[in-house]
């Protein structure tokens, strides 16, 4: 079962703070030895220990001058920064616009060889139409996004499809049923969007996988994600986007991923149910 976004960050911040637990206990340090020398209060030491406080670079620097393990202060800087960088709100990401958020995308899908992305929100970005592009990305930045440039976004999105007919790449993609029937732009774009699916799922190189929406499921939708090869997988959560790039979390992801696609249908029987929420449309 994959994990939640407040459990991996904090997991990430534990080991890193019982890294420096050791360091201090290695040195022959109590709390109260380190605090002095440094010239803090003991009350940060033990925040920073137990995780609840996360040290800033100056911190572990001082921290390991004063541990006599200043060889070690460049990994724990990398780890930190690793933390840091695991879950970035949506308003530091996005606040130079949409596009930038879309270009800085664009190294980790040039370099993959094999996508699965599950999504019980939106079809995935893709192997959305235009119109629905620009749907999504005009609703987050009424939203959220004080810059415009949705037009740029759009593009810059539309850009990255071309991964798509690159050799050597493979996509594996898994819907909810209800991402086909409450999509978002009104009727004309989701009929343009289903049709979309159609054609996309047809390509070699792509599997698309529907579950269908049924009483009886024994595995519960999750939020939506990506996986890629089996070195990241990246969440897009309400406050924010998250990167987990621990082996055994993606590993998590991975099994949930393969679960999920036993509830699927495919080929045939997913067409089907694309062209029954073609119809609902009219």
């Amino acid at each position: 079962m994959a994990v939640s976004a407040s459990s991996s960050v904090q997991q990430a911040r534990r080991v890193l703070a019982d890294r420096l637990g050791e360091m201090r206990r290695d040195a022959g340090l109590s709390g109260k030895d380190l605090a002095a020398r440094l010239g803090w209060y003991p009350s940060k030491i033990s925040r920073i220990e137990n995780a609840r406080t996360a040290p800033s670079a100056d911190d572990i620097r001082a921290w390991c001058r004063e541990c006599e393990a200043e060889d070690q202060t460049a990994d724990l800087i990398r780890s930190l920064r690793a933390v840091e960088g695991m879950f970035v709100e949506w308003r530091r990401m996005e606040r130079a616009g949409l596009r930038q958020a879309q270009l800085a995308m664009r190294p980790i899908f040039e370099r993959t060889a094999r996508f699965r992305a599950y999504s019980s929100w939106f079809v995935p970005g893709l192997i959305q139409s235009r119109a629905y592009t620009e749907a999504v990305l005009r609703a987050v930045q009424q939203r959220r996004v004080a810059v415009d440039d949705v037009d740029a976004a759009v593009a810059a999105r539309m850009e990255r499809q071309r991964v798509l007919h690159e050799p050597g790449k493979v996509f594996a993609f898994l819907l909810e049923e209800s991402v086909l029937r409450s999509g978002i732009g009104g009727r004309d774009v989701m009929v343009g969007q289903l049709g979309h699916l159609i054609t996309a799922g047809a390509q070699p190189n792509i599997s698309l996988g529907v579950i269908p929406a049924r009483p009886d499921r024994t595995r519960m939708p999750v939020e939506g994600f990506w996986i890629f090869d089996s070195t990241q997988v990246n969440v897009e959560l309400v406050s924010g986007h998250l990167t987990i790039t621990q082996a055994h979390e993606v590993s998590q992801y991975a099994a949930t991923f393969a679960e999920l696609s036993d509830h699927a249908v495919y080929g045939d029987d997913a067409r089907s149910i694309i062209m029954n929420a073609l119809q609902q449309l009219g």
